[in-house]
């Protein structure tokens, strides 16, 4: 690749920071909104529990096996769908995702046996299998290691940001919809909330370049930069390049029991968190709704900022260790006030604010010790394994109530899970994670 003709290295800098506002602008925002539209499918169903449950005599069992489900099919296709994508493009394959995903979500308002809720989600499973693991893969095309951490936190407050947004959206839907048409307000819920995800999944076709070389927004010099830091970063000869040994890997694995932890803690708070705040003397749907967005809305805050610090020093074990740990402790105190529903907000603030921060971080793990096809399939393993945990945390939690009568059990589980995440990010060489 020829140099680029610059004056000095002030200029160069001067492009290449410009350049990386430019596709950060261009890419995030749109990124961040599909992964918005793409969470809010993926948990409203804890909102629709609310009312979901008496409407069609389900128990907390089928509710925890049905809302868990979703990630066995999730596991299944998730590192065939990533190494697609690496072979098609991001562009193609992320419209396909989100398109088939809307239409099965929408699909969830007809549900009237717990047979149709367990197929449902499987297949809603499948239809978003490799969505989030492709982004992930996406992001390491245009950004390098230094930059990665705080582009990840860009687009995954999108998880937060659901929350703040979609809380008080289902809320009012259910509120406001329910009888209209004859239908119930979850049936309206799935409905409605699908639409922006079918929507963006068609502007996607015509809006998301596959490489950098594609990007008709981009100067030649905009994209030599761009491909030299690219290049750069994947000339490490410490990152393995095989497939293969993706899954014979001890630190893939190591990383794929760590952010199973992490996802035990996000799923936990998921699916329960409206629940929870019912249980400490909110009754109101759309009252519900709005309080859970303070949660969430701390979680945005403390996720960027974790991030920021992580890049900025340089350290990624300890910033992960201890908002895992502080996730475990926020959990564990929710149950301790959890009749005080300021206490328990405050409690379920610092829990979902210490397990959020830890995904941005984490996701600069993988890249640091995989590059080409060996990053695709094993971004994609650890993500599936990791979401494992969406099946696990649910399907306890949910039994764990019918059988103590209180979330409380079920929270210590989850809890503990955080923790032990916390010692596990320890475990990892120091000189391999902190780039």
């Amino acid at each position: 690749m020829s140099a680029i003709p610059l004056s000095s290295i002030s200029d160069r800098a001067s492009l290449e920071n410009r350049t990386y506002a430019k596709v950060t602008l261009r890419l995030l925002p749109f990124l961040f909104i599909c992964y918005v539209a793409a969470y809010l499918d993926r948990v409203n169903v804890g909102f629709a529990k609310l009312s979901m449950l008496n409407d069609l005599q389900f128990s907390e069992t089928v509710y925890g096996l049905g809302a868990g489900i979703f990630f066995i099919g999730y596991f299944l296709f998730e590192v065939p769908s990533n190494i697609i994508m690496h072979r098609v493009g991001a562009r193609v394959w992320i419209a396909r995702i989100m398109i088939t995903w809307s239409v099965l979500s929408a699909a969830t308002m007809f549900v009237t046996s717990p047979t149709m809720f367990y197929v449902i989600r499987f297949l809603l499973g499948v239809a978003e299998a490799g969505f989030f693991p492709g982004i992930v893969l996406y992001l390491t095309y245009w950004f390098p290691s230094s930059r990665r951490g705080r582009m990840n936190a860009l687009f995954m407050i999108g998880i937060p940001i659901a929350g703040v947004v979609g809380g008080p959206l289902s809320g009012w839907i259910m509120n406001h919809f329910a009888g209209a048409n004859g239908w119930y307000g979850w049936q309206w819920l799935f409905l409605l909330e699908a639409i922006p995800s079918l929507l963006l999944g068609v502007i996607t076709l015509f809006y998301l370049p596959n490489t950098i070389r594609a990007s008709t927004w981009l100067s030649e010099n905009e994209k030599q930069v761009l491909e030299e830091n690219i290049a750069q970063d994947g000339s490490d000869t410490s990152k393995s390049h095989s497939v293969a040994g993706v899954f014979t890997n001890p630190k893939v694995w190591l990383m794929a029991a760590i952010y199973f932890c992490c996802m035990m803690g996000l799923y936990g708070i998921s699916f329960y968190l409206p629940t929870l705040v019912k249980a400490s003397g909110v009754k109101d749907a759309l009252d519900v709704g709005l309080l859970t967005a303070i949660p969430y809305t701390c979680g945005v805050i403390a996720t960027l900022l974790v991030a920021r610090s992580a890049d900025r020093m340089r350290e990624r074990r300890w910033h992960f260790a201890i908002a895992s740990a502080l996730g475990g402790l926020g959990l564990f105190l929710s149950t301790v006030y959890g009749d005080n529903v300021v206490l328990a907000l405050l409690a379920l603030s610092l829990g979902t604010a210490g397990m959020l921060s830890t995904m941005p971080v984490f996701w600069t793990y993988p890249s640091a010790i995989l590059g080409g096809a060996a990053a695709a399939a094993g971004i994609g393993l650890i993500n599936s394994v990791g979401n494992l945990a969406g099946f696990v945390s649910p399907s306890i939690v949910g039994w764990l109530k019918d059988v103590t009568g209180s979330t409380n059990a079920g929270m210590y589980f989850v809890a503990g899970a955080l923790v032990i995440g916390a010692g596990l990010a320890l475990l990892q060489p120091r000189a391999l994670v902190n780039k």
